[in-house]
C-alpha cells in the first residue's frame, strides 16, 4: 500500500525525515539550487509557436500557466513534436492539447530529500512559491507562483558541485 511506502509518504507531505542515513544534502532547501527563472507559456500559445520558442530559447520544457496564475501543466518539446507528427495535434492547436497535466509541485522551503523522492518517479517538478494577494475589496487569497522547473540533472549538478570532501 502507498501508505506504507515511506517515499510516497514523503512525496505527499505526510512524513518528513525518514531516511536513517541521509546524504549531506538531504535537508538543504530547494531554494539553494539557484534555479533560473522558467520560461512560461500562456494556454493560447499554439503548438507551432511553442516549438519555435522552446527551440529558440534552448528549453526542453515549460510550464503552461493561465493568466489567473493557475498552473495547467507542462509542455515538452518532444511530446509536442511527437503529438503533431502522429496527427494527434495540429501545429495550430493550443499547447493545452499536448500538455502533461500530471505533475508534482515542490516549494522553495522543501528539502532536497523530498525533491529526490519526487524525482524517483517524475522527470521534473515545478517549483512554486505561495504568495498572498489582495483584491480590490481587501479580501486575500493565496496564489502559487511558478519559480522554476527542477529535474534530476539539476539535483545531480548541485550535489556534484558541492560534494563534501
Amino acid at each position: 500500500s502507498k501508505f506504507l511506502n515511506d517515499k510516497w509518504m514523503i512525496k505527499n507531505g505526510f512524513l518528513s525525515d525518514v531516511q536513517e542515513h541521509k546524504p549531506w544534502w538531504w535537508n538543504i532547501k530547494v531554494q539553494k539550487l539557484n534555479l533560473s527563472a522558467p520560461l512560461i507559456l500562456l494556454p493560447e500559445v499554439s503548438c507551432q509557436k511553442a516549438i519555435e520558442i522552446l527551440q529558440e530559447k534552448g528549453y526542453d520544457q515549460a510550464p503552461v500557466v493561465a493568466e489567473s496564475g493557475l498552473i495547467l501543466g507542462m509542455v515538452t518539446l518532444s511530446n509536442t513534436l511527437t503529438s503533431v507528427l502522429a496527427g494527434n495535434a495540429q501545429f495550430s492547436d493550443s499547447v493545452t492539447k499536448v500538455i502533461y497535466d500530471q505533475f508534482s509541485k515542490i516549494g522553495l522551503e522543501d528539502s532536497l530529500g523530498k525533491l529526490s523522492c519526487i524525482l524517483e518517479n517524475d522527470h521534473f517538478a515545478i517549483v512554486v512559491h505561495e504568495q498572498m494577494q489582495f483584491n480590490g475589496n481587501g479580501s486575500s487569497f493565496m496564489k502559487q507562483m511558478v519559480f522554476g522547473v527542477v529535474t534530476a540533472m539539476d539535483l545531480l549538478t548541485f550535489v556534484s558541485r558541492n560534494e563534501k570532501k
